[in-house]
């Protein structure tokens, strides 16, 4: 359930983010970043039964640059959301468009 700061409305997991068309952005400690497309990913966690949650997300997710240089996974300092979709995001297979509405249907109701 989306919360408020500020007086603006914040998404509190992925299928807000996907439903709000917010691309997700995980930083790493070390600088890297990587944004992903947020349908393919809510799809992804979706169907693997994993908690769709902001917080819970940081949890299935690690640095790739780390895990190459110090041989350990290492996980997200941050997750954000970002309005506008950079160049160069992660897009993950997405929902075909009768799961999309089914779903988004079962929200709104």
């Amino acid at each position: 359930m989306a919360h408020y700061r500020d007086g603006l409305k914040r998404a509190t997991c992925l299928f807000e983010a996907a439903a709000w068309h917010r691309a997700v952005k995980v930083r790493c400690g070390c600088g890297h970043f990587a944004v992903f497309d947020p349908h393919g990913l809510w799809w992804f966690f979706h169907r693997k039964g994993w908690s769709e949650d902001l917080r819970d997300v940081r949890g299935k997710m690690w640095c790739r640059a780390c895990r190459k240089s110090i041989g350990q996974k290492v996980r997200p300092r941050h997750i954000d959301l970002l309005t506008e979709y950079p160049k160069g995001m992660i897009t993950l297979p997405l929902p075909d468009e009768r799961e999309w509405k089914r779903i988004v249907s079962r929200y709104r109701g």
